[in-house]
Parts: structure tokens; sequence; C-alpha cells
């Protein structure tokens, strides 16, 4: 399924980005993938914005449409290819003019893109996004010499001020450092973003005030190595010294973090996040497995001890503490007893959040050469099995949390209901995790308001407002 239109109608730019005098050329714009991949979506579209290019919501009439995509794994790549064909065929009926493809998928494929789709204008890699506007530039002067732009991976992480936001207005992501030195065997994340590299604390800073600026409510930080960050620029970790800046700046009332590789998480920088009034309490941290063995084939450098030491310290210094993890089911060699293991672990540690995902074979990723595949239906069952798992727990929380009041930051109105919403609790990410649909007079998208659950409905909550939203 493509992303049509990204335009939300509550985004708005960044503060600084103005454009002015007539259009260069108007476009429509295709955001895929992950919120790294949303942060350089938002940067070329700011880019694309300061030079004069006008963004449309649909793409039928526009100059040019940027497909910004996702390679991770297989599902992620046909779900690109599939809007990259859509906006050919487009293309081919004379809709539109031209189709620039950017990100990680460009990345992976690079020229052997352009092969296998010629009718594409232009190849844009993930470190070649800020030249997005000279690639448009080409496209609408008809110059086709050069049809592809890949530069290396950067030292430093690369700027990303100056955005056309489209996610909502009251939350924003913030991309802290790019790349990754994990070597995890099933991911070809560091083949397509390279190397760590930290953002200066400076930058993060400048970026973070600027979004606060832009009207941001709820800062969410992201990175694809978040507790490394600082590792290569000041020779230690410093997460926490960043998020002690972060909770001061003026605007924000929440603060959440994502991706928390299971290292680098000590008492000091759990300490932080509960003492810092704007965190809330919530952590993302894929785990993937937790049989020992599975993590050594993984890769993974940590076990199943320091994992639950990690985990029992994280939920001793941060109370009322939501974990967020995923788990691959199906890596090969993953024994009946392996499996079983895992299940045990999720049932006993009763996550608040958890995903699930099987194996992906991916060719250019040291994982395809260890023996004994798993077959795809096995790693299913196995999948639905754990889910089944957590679904207990879920339940079992939710149900729990009836006749409590929460605060719930309200996403968006429900289509066609004058007074009924839908938001978000503390321990709740957009788009991954639960709901809370909230009943109440004068809310708005933005607000935060204590809401009262009165009931359950499978994963998510029903609520009703009870104070006055803020």
């Amino acid at each position: 399924m493509t992303q049509l239109p990204i335009l939300n109608q509550s985004a708005s730019p960044a503060t600084s980005c103005k454009s002015s005098g007539e259009a260069k050329g108007s476009y429509s714009f295709i955001s895929l993938g992950c919120p790294k991949n949303t942060v350089d979506s938002e940067r070329m579209l700011g880019l694309l914005q300061i030079d004069g290019y006008s963004l449309v919501p649909e793409p039928v009439g526009a100059d040019f449409v940027v497909v910004n995509t996702c390679g991770f794994i297989e599902a992620a790549r046909n779900e690109s290819f599939a809007a990259i064909h859509e906006m050919l065929e487009l293309k081919r009926q004379g809709k539109i003019r031209g189709v620039i493809v950017s990100g990680c998928l460009a990345e992976r494929q690079k020229e052997q893109l352009l092969i296998d789709c010629p009718e594409i204008d232009q190849v844009v890699g993930v470190f070649g996004r800020d030249e997005i506007t000279k690639v448009a530039d080409r496209l609408v002067g008809n110059l086709d010499e050069q049809r592809e732009i890949f530069r290396p991976a950067p030292v430093r992480a690369l700027e990303d001020r100056h955005r056309l936001r489209i996610t909502p207005k009251h939350f924003a992501y913030l991309k802290i450092s790019e790349g990754c030195d994990r070597l995890c065997t099933f991911c070809a994340i560091p083949k397509m973003r390279g190397k760590h590299a930290t953002k200066p604390m400076e930058e993060v800073i400048r970026e973070a005030e600027e979004l606060a600026a832009d009207g941001v409510r709820e800062l969410i930080v992201v990175a694809q190595d978040t507790t490394y960050y600082g590792m290569d620029l000041y020779g230690e970790p410093r997460l926490a010294q960043l998020l002690k800046q972060l909770n001061d700046v003026k605007g924000f009332d929440w603060i959440r973090l994502m991706y928390f590789y299971p290292m680098y998480i000590d008492e000091y920088l759990m300490k932080t996040i509960a003492d810092a009034d704007k965190i809330v309490p919530y952590v993302d941290m894929p785990l993937q497995h937790i049989n020992d063995n599975m993590l050594r084939r993984m890769a993974r450098r940590v076990t199943r001890s320091s994992t639950e030491e990690s985990i029992g310290m994280m939920r001793d210094l941060v109370p009322d503490l939501a974990i967020r993890t995923t788990f691959i089911t199906g890596f090969p060699g993953e024994t009946d007893e392996q499996f079983d293991e895992l299940a045990e672990f999720v049932a006993e540690q009763k996550f608040e959040r958890v995903g699930v995902f099987t194996y992906s074979r991916e060719e250019d990723t040291p994982a395809v050469k260890l023996p004994d595949a798993i077959p795809e239906e096995v790693a299913a069952e196995r999948r639905d099995r754990l889910m089944e798992v957590q679904q207990d727990v879920v339940f079992d929380r939710n149900d729990s949390l009836v006749g409590t009041k929460m605060d719930v930051i309200i996403d968006q109105q429900v289509p066609g209901q004058a007074t009924a919403w839908i938001g978000r609790t503390k321990h709740d990410a957009p788009d991954v995790d639960c709901v809370v649909f909230v009943s109440g007079e004068g809310l708005a998208a933005g607000q935060i308001v204590t809401t009262e659950i009165v009931a359950t409905h499978e994963y998510d909550l029903i609520g009703a407002a009870v104070d006055t939203p803020r």
C-alpha cells in the first residue's frame, strides 16, 4: 500500500522554511518506512519548499513525484516497488511528468534500480537527499545526462533543520544520529545507512528548539541505535547528558525515547529518565530473541542474563515504565525448545508492548549463510503463537486499567463523530502502539486531557475526558 496523500492537513513547515515568488514546479511526495525515513522526507520537503517548488496533495497533474522508499526487508521493498510502479503507470498515462526515487531501497539497489525500472527519471541515495533540489531542477529542465546521485556515508550526521513536517503539528521525530555500528547478522541497515554518526549535541538542541517553536508538544527521539549516541564523537555514550538538555527545552510536554539497543543502558541513564519531568516512562528496546544461542547467531552481543538484569534495573529505577520490544521468529537454527524459551520469557516479563516479525532472508546479510533454515510456515506459526502469549498480557493489563485516570494526548477526531477522538497515553508511541478512544466536548488534536478509562476494546482502551484539556 502506498501512502497518499502525504501532506497531513495539520502539518506545518518549520518556522524558518519559507518560499517566495512563483513556483518552479509542482510535486507530490510518498514517504514509506520508519520514523528515521520520515525525518529524511521532511528534510527533502523543506529544501524543495525553500527552493520554490510547490507541494500538492495528489500526484495527478504534478510535474513530478518523489517516492522516499524503505529497503529494510522484503515486505518493505515490495511496498516500495508497488508505490514506484503506481507512479510510473501515471507517468505512462501522461498524468505526471517524472518520478524520483530516493531512500533506502535506492541506496540498497543503486544502479540496478534503473536497470529494473528504466522509466524512473532520477535515483537519489540516502546520503544524496540534500541534493534533491538539483535533482528536481534536472528533471523539470529535461536534463537527463545524470540520473543518479549516491554519496558516501558522512562522518557526522546530516543536519535535519528546516523541515516541512508531515506528522501532525503536535508531535515530531528528532533524529540524533545516523547509521549503526551493530553488525547483527539479519540486518542490512549498516549497508544502507553506514556506520554510526553522532549528531553534535548543540545541533540536536537547535533542531529541538525549532520544533518546539513550531508547536510540537511530544518530541520523539529516534536513531538506529539511540543508546550509542556520542560514542564516535565524544568517546563515550552521552545520551543521558543530551536528555538533560532536551528536558530543559521550553515547549515540550512529553519526550519519548525509541530504539534503545540493549547495551549501554546503565543506572545513570535510567535515573536521568526517571528524574526528568518531560521524559515519559516509555522505552522502545528491540530484543529480537532471548535464547543465548540465538543471540549469538544474531550477533547481538548480549545474553539472557544481561538482558534480564537490564530490564530489572530499568523497572526498579523508572516508576510505571512501559517497555516496548520486538522479536524475530524463524531465525535460522531456531529449535522448538528455543522458541518455547522465548514464549515463556515473554509471558514472564509481561512487556507492555510487543511486536513480532518472521525472519526475512536478506541476500546481503551474514545470516543467509547460516544453516538450518526454518520453513516460512513454521516461522509464521511461531509468530502467531507468540502474539497470542502477548495478547493475554495486554488484555489483562487493559482490564486492570478500567476505572483509572490517565493523561491522553489527542491525535485526531474519529471521522464523522463530533465528540469522539483518538489519542494515546504516555505508554504509546504513534502508529506502532495502542490507542485510546476518548469521548468529550471541546477537544482538539494536540491537547492533553485527563481521561477516565471506562472499557477496553481488544488492544485499545475506551475513556471519557474528565478534566479541562490543556
